[in-house]
């Protein structure tokens, strides 16, 4: 996020470090408990700094045990809320987030036996089974009312990511925030948050094993943004129709309106705005490949190579003009 220092850092480890990870913690933890204080006559005041160092410690303790993917999601959840994490895999997001003192609590939620046993399992070696409650759940249906204000929902389909919005749409605009990491059709997704009355206030992305990862932040309705109806939209918050212009009134219209395609919904109006260095390198590539496709397809003279022909070379005109918003920006790339 820009501006904002990142919450939980450092190097992705693999699973087989977690063990390690946690009985790490567990010393740190019981040596700082048998720690004594030397000053006998510590004023409140300094116990509450000591409180803080405290913290301090313990969440580094918990840095590093996220891949580039995760702490992207977790750097996007305001500290204090409660989370509801669906689709928690091996609980590590939750873990992380509470044991680093971000969130109070978290609901670790998945609709698998599997994954869910072994969240279990880790919450329990991290010594945060009264923080974080493990439950099976598909989707939203096992999160009660008022229990969290940031749901995370990550790596799955676009599809599916909305079929779980629609099945609890109620619960997820009574969230503070949705943090969204949809892996597939970002533009189609992008365009049912807008329908639905979300509006999205911050996008990041990531590069890690060779994919590429697109994480948003939406809240429902703009008065819930932080800014005023009417006021002037933050820096990368314009609209952009297909010739990479942006609207006067500064809105996410295109993809819902004669089909129309909007470069904010292919490819994130806030990651353009902002001039960002992976979505940079993601647009490169990706107009590298489609380049070298549309030669291919051109030499092939068949009829079914030209109707794909026609739709490469629309993708094509798409990527062009997002990277020429780099070129008319300051600070380009």
């Amino acid at each position: 996020m820009k501006g904002r220092k990142e919450i939980l850092s450092g190097p992705a480890s693999g699973p087989g470090k977690w063990g390690d990870c946690l009985r790490e913690m567990s010393t740190g933890a019981t040596e700082g408990r048998k720690r004594e204080d030397t000053c006998g006559n510590r004023k409140r005041t300094n116990g509450m700094a000591g409180k803080a160092e405290r913290n301090e410690a313990a969440g580094e303790r918990f840095k590093g045990i996220l891949s580039k993917r995760l702490q992207m999601l977790a750097n996007m959840v305001t500290p204090g809320n409660c989370l509801a994490d669906v689709g928690c895999d091996h609980g590590y997001l939750s873990i992380a987030l509470v044991g680093s003192g971000v969130c109070p609590k978290a609901i670790a939620m998945d609709v698998r036996e599997g994954p869910l046993a072994a969240a279990r399992l880790h919450i329990k070696e991290a010594g945060l089974e009264g923080c974080i409650s493990a439950r099976l759940s598909d989707g939203l249906a096992e999160c009660g009312p008022e229990e969290a204000d940031t749901v995370v929902c990550a790596g799955m389909g676009g599809r599916l990511m909305e079929q779980i919005l629609r099945a609890d749409m109620g619960k997820a605009r009574a969230m503070r925030e949705l943090i969204l990491q949809p892996q597939s059709e970002l533009p189609h997704f992008r365009a049912f948050l807008r329908e639905a009355g979300f509006v999205v206030i911050d996008e990041d992305a990531v590069c890690e094993g060779g994919k590429y990862y697109f994480a948003m932040k939406a809240v429902y309705g703009q008065g819930n943004a932080g800014r005023e109806v009417g006021a002037e939209p933050e820096e990368g918050m314009q609209g952009r129709n297909v010739s990479g212009e942006t609207d006067a009134a500064g809105l996410r219209t295109g993809a819902s309106e004669a089909g129309e395609r909007s470069l904010d919904d292919l490819y994130g109006g806030i990651l353009l705005g902002r001039n960002h260095p992976v979505l940079w390198q993601y647009l490169q590539q990706r107009e590298r490949y489609v380049s070298e496709l549309e030669n291919s397809l051109a030499a092939s003279h068949t009829r079914k190579s030209a109707r794909r022909q026609q739709e490469v070379r629309r993708e094509l005109e798409d990527l062009r003009n997002a990277m020429a918003c780099y070129g008319k920006a300051e600070g380009s790339p």
